[in-house]
């Protein structure tokens, strides 16, 4: 497969969700993003305001996490999280399900915990994806995961934190989309390092990608155009 740059930005939701991002570190994130012109600029809440105000008169959303990255908060919480985020500035929501309670088999929890998040997201006019940390699952557990994401109302379903013990694979990717059907939407997040894996990611059935690396793939694009 073969995409321009411009077209390869739109699919990469650029990210800089490190612990440690300085005001500094998030501001060149932005100015990466606004040089690229990418789908968005996914940060932790804290930097919602910052970043939405330095997105100004562009048409890059403002991407943040909820439940990040372990999923095991409240309900309650995620949904206050996900409010604030929006009064903050936020386009995008990618919220972490409950994993101990899909593990344990309680699809109804897990389904509920994505449907607060959603009805919250949604009241707003806006997106939500559902990280569901494929690489702590089984594949009957990512099926099952994938399907409650579209069953609690979602917009998207997302592969990986990127902060677990690996990020997005190609066949989880085509394992989602087999359980998701062809018209919902997959995020790939997490390891995608180069144009190759990028592509690779794109054709298993991603919609978007979550990439730190978007400066270097997208250069690597332009090689190509």
């Amino acid at each position: 497969m073969k995409l321009t740059q411009a077209q390869l930005a739109k699919y990469m939701d650029h990210t800089m969700l490190k612990p440690e991002a300085t005001a500094e570190m998030i501001d060149k994130t932005v100015a990466e993003a606004r040089k690229y012109n990418t789908a968005s600029v996914c940060i932790n809440p804290y930097w919602v305001k910052r970043v939405h105000e330095g997105l100004a008169g562009t048409d890059i959303n403002t991407c943040t996490v909820i439940g990040f990255p372990l999923g095991a908060t409240s309900t309650a919480s995620k949904v206050f999280e996900t409010k604030q985020a929006i009064e903050d500035g936020a386009d995008e929501i990618d919220m972490v399900i409950n994993i101990g309670e899909l593990k344990g088999g309680n699809d109804q929890a897990v389904e509920d915990d994505i449907r607060a998040v959603a009805e919250a997201t949604h009241e707003k006019g806006k997106l939500l994806k559902v990280i569901i940390e494929n690489c702590l699952l089984t594949d009957e557990e990512k099926t099952r995961a994938s399907k409650l994401t579209v069953k609690g109302g979602a917009d998207f379903v997302k592969t990986s934190t990127g902060f677990s013990t690996s990020g997005a694979k190609v066949e989880d990717v085509k394992l989602m989309r087999e359980a998701v059907g062809p018209d919902f939407k997959i995020k790939a997040a997490g390891g995608i390092h180069s144009l190759a894996e990028a592509y690779a990611m794109i054709e298993a059935g991603a919609n978007r990608l979550g990439v730190s690396a978007s400066v270097k793939i997208l250069e690597e694009a332009a090689k190509q155009d």
